[in-house]
């Protein structure tokens, strides 16, 4: 190891890096490589100066070292055999179907010329659909390259249609709850005449995501999770009549059972406490006897679109909210689900970032309403809904305007990406993103592009340690168009930055659960928060301040150009990349 190099090798991590004059905290797989790869220069006066940081760091976290698990994702009993068992059995029944087309196709020259016919009526209903053009174009090349597996495989799972009956309940479901969600003009006619371009904006959630527009509501952002989930459970603590709350992963650990406590203890007292969970996102933390244990402690559990071993594309639409509501006066969300990574109890991809809002007030009502939907769509249980909408008496301390808002796979709208977009268009300073993947639509990247040509500081933090390697390479194949653009672009080095929000010019911020991906994007129900003059907004852009130091910057690096065989390689995986 070189002098100018400098390792330190605390017991309760891999070590502290010294990279561009700032700490760094890196597990121990990736700690050698990094000392090997970064062969920076420092003089002995700088690794004096950054000393007594890494000391001073080390014995903070020796403090936690008997607390704190590093590298082990979970210990809790999950479900992963039982995904296993669900992905072989799919597997089995697309193999079974190819073969017994590729049987057909062999016994009769007419069917083989009917599967090329189908396939190619069937690239040309593709080609035609009012669909992104990002997924279609995957669909084709396979549809092409493999006509009978291509065709199999669209006619099961590709095609919209196949979920009309499940958004059919959704609308029976909306259509009861609509009455809560009345757009109060006298706060919107205060909007246009503050903000124009901002009213639309609102006026375009109202109509296409049915969630109005708020004022009488405070708001506190937390810059990190585990701020945001003392404050959630001491609101738990105050429950008077119910507790909602939606997340897509729960691990039935350290961090879920200092709530589980407060939840139980809730049931007891009368309080109606209701957990709804996503299957897919819970199924490698916890195992399906949490809902027997959780329902005889009190507590109504139920999990969202199960996995279960047959091909059906509902299956690939998930609940990525994440909600709490307490007695339909304060409301959290935000990025973090209930699992110790988020909390920076254990640490499988480095230091991980997150964050939240807190909200108080008739906002709130717009989060009742988006956990109600998601409870009762799988099974409807709610005769009236009065008792969750009680008059909002507080009189709130901020005059911004709140919209928290939610976004349906299944309509056909993007109200999530759309939002984002919008905000692009709007921008005319500034604006600054973080989102754990960057996987995003030729519209989206044009209007970044656009944005940062005509004169915007466009900025996107991403990950510096991923969670999923071959979705970083993806994300990092976006790097070098946007960074053509004039796009600066961050990898957050301590680890894996997980927040998704974003803030423009001092006055609009969103903060919720949407990632920039086509996941996120197209297949995931979400929800956000748009801020616009709260003072929230100054301490979202006040993280963004606080992050970019501690952000490595790679605009440079990727804007320079790459060589052939990335390029090929890069162009691949975006190929897939809708369909991931």
């Amino acid at each position: 190891m070189p002098d100018s190099a400098v390792v330190w090798h605390p017991p309760f991590s891999g070590g502290i890096f010294l990279f561009d004059r700032k700490v760094h905290f890196l597990s121990n797989k990736k700690t050698r490589l990094c000392a090997l790869a970064h062969t920076f220069l420092f003089d002995r006066r700088v690794c004096r100066q950054y000393h007594l940081t890494i000391v001073r760091s080390v014995m903070e976290n020796k403090m936690r070292e008997k607390k704190m698990r590093t590298e082990e994702k979970t210990e809790v009993k999950n479900s992963v055999g039982r995904l296993i068992f669900v992905i072989l059995s799919v597997l089995v029944q697309v193999g079974w179907l190819l073969v017994m087309f590729m049987r057909l196709n062999r016994y009769s020259t007419w069917i083989a010329v009917g599967s090329s016919i189908l396939s190619v009526v069937v690239v040309l209903f593709i080609y035609g659909s009012r669909r992104n053009a990002a997924f279609k174009m995957p669909w084709i090349i396979i549809i092409l390259a493999f006509p009978v597996l291509g065709v199999c495989l669209y006619l099961l799972m590709g095609r919209p249609e196949i979920t009309r009956p499940m958004q059919k309940r959704l609308d029976v479901i909306d259509g009861e709850l609509v009455k809560w969600l009345k757009q109060d003009e006298e706060t919107f006619r205060r909007l246009e005449e503050t903000d124009r371009s901002l009213a639309n904006q609102s006026r375009y959630i109202w109509k296409y995501g049915k969630y109005p527009v708020w004022q009488n509501t405070d708001v506190e952002f937390y810059a990190e999770a585990e701020d945001g989930f003392e404050a959630q459970k001491k609101e738990l603590d105050k429950a008077e009549k119910f507790i909602f709350m939606e997340y897509h992963a729960i691990e039935d650990a350290e961090s879920f059972g200092e709530i589980k406590e407060i939840l139980v203890r809730k049931a007891a007292e009368g309080v109606d406490v209701r957990i709804l969970y996503d299957d897919m996102g819970s199924i490698g933390f916890i195992n399906t006897d949490f809902i027997h244990r959780m329902e005889e402690q009190g507590v109504k559990c139920r999990v969202f679109n199960r996995v279960i071993p047959f091909l059906r594309v509902f299956m690939n639409n998930r609940d990525h909210r994440k909600i709490t509501v307490v007695d339909g006066k304060v409301g959290f969300t935000g990025g973090y689900n209930l699992a110790n990574e988020y909390f920076n109890i254990t640490h499988p991809y480095g230091r991980w970032k997150d964050t939240g809002v807190r909200l108080e007030g008739a906002a709130v009502q717009n989060l009742t309403v988006m956990f109600l939907e998601m409870w009762n769509v799988m099974e409807k249980s709610d005769a009236g809904y009065e008792q969750f909408f009680p008059e909002v008496s507080c009189a709130a301390t901020e005059t911004g305007f709140v919209q928290p808002y939610a976004d349906s796979p299944l309509d056909g709208e993007p109200v999530g990406e759309n939002v984002y977009m919008n905000v692009i268009k709007n921008a005319r300073r500034y604006i600054y993103f973080t989102t754990p993947y960057l996987i995003i639509s030729d519209e989206m990247s044009r209007e970044l592009g656009q944005a940062a040509k005509r004169g915007v500081d466009v900025r996107i933090i991403t990950p510096g340690i991923p969670d999923k390697p071959l979705v970083f390479k993806v994300t990092r194949s976006y790097y070098a168009q946007l960074a053509a653009c004039g796009v600066r672009i961050y990898e957050y080095t301590p680890g894996f930055i997980h927040a998704k929000q974003c803030v423009s010019d001092d006055m609009t911020a969103t903060v919720g659960t949407i990632n920039l991906d086509y996941r996120s994007l197209y297949f995931n129900f979400e929800n956000g928060v748009l801020l616009h003059g709260c003072r929230a907004v100054a301490d979202v852009k006040k993280d963004f301040e606080n992050l970019f130091p501690q952000c490595h910057e790679v605009t440079e690096q990727y804007g320079s150009g790459r060589n052939t065989a990335v390029r090929i390689g890069q162009c691949l995986l975006r190929l897939i990349a809708p369909l991931l």
